[in-house]
């Protein structure tokens, strides 16, 4: 069996955009689990996802108590035997390979948000770090993005990263 997977970080909503693009709604219905890497900034968002399916989410730093009380800071999950997991911040991106390594043992592959740069690397212990950037809010990215992917078997596989 395989789940499909959108990743999603710093919607950032009301405050950069008024609401979710199309496209992120459409790839929400198309997935069979969205993960959220916090900054969703209104409560409304996680609603609004989680009316077009399962969502596996953690509070940022721009999330209020509405959120914090509903979402945990990091969130585990074994995804068709891929070890997950999900944090909003990781630091800074000098190093972050070797920390995360050392926060995260044992885990396959690691989503996180909060610079709003999408990253895709694989540290030297194995650990695969994915950063969606933002739907929202590109900063100095050329596009806003988000992030699909395949849980099968063990192995996350098609790796993608959406333009918007």
């Amino acid at each position: 069996m395989t789940t499909r997977l959108l990743l999603l970080a710093d919607t950032h909503i009301p405050g950069r955009a008024r609401h979710l693009p199309d496209e992120v709604l459409h790839a929400a219905d198309a997935a069979d689990l969205v993960i959220h890497a916090g900054d969703w900034v209104a409560a409304s968002v996680l609603d609004e996802l989680a009316d077009h399916g399962e969502v596996l989410g953690v509070y940022g730093n721009n999330d209020g108590d509405d959120l914090r009380e509903r979402l945990p800071e990091i969130a585990r999950r074994d995804i068709e035997g891929v070890r997950m997991a999900v944090v909003h911040e990781t630091g800074d991106a000098r190093r972050r390979e070797k920390r995360m390594d050392a926060a995260f043992p044992g885990t396959d592959v690691l989503v996180f948000g909060h610079s709003h740069i999408p990253w895709d690397t694989v540290t030297e212990a194995g650990l695969r770090l994915l950063n969606p950037g933002s739907p929202t809010d590109r900063r100095r990215q050329p596009r806003c993005t988000m992030m699909t992917a395949v849980a099968d078997a063990g192995v996350l596989r098609d790796v993608a990263l959406v333009p918007l």
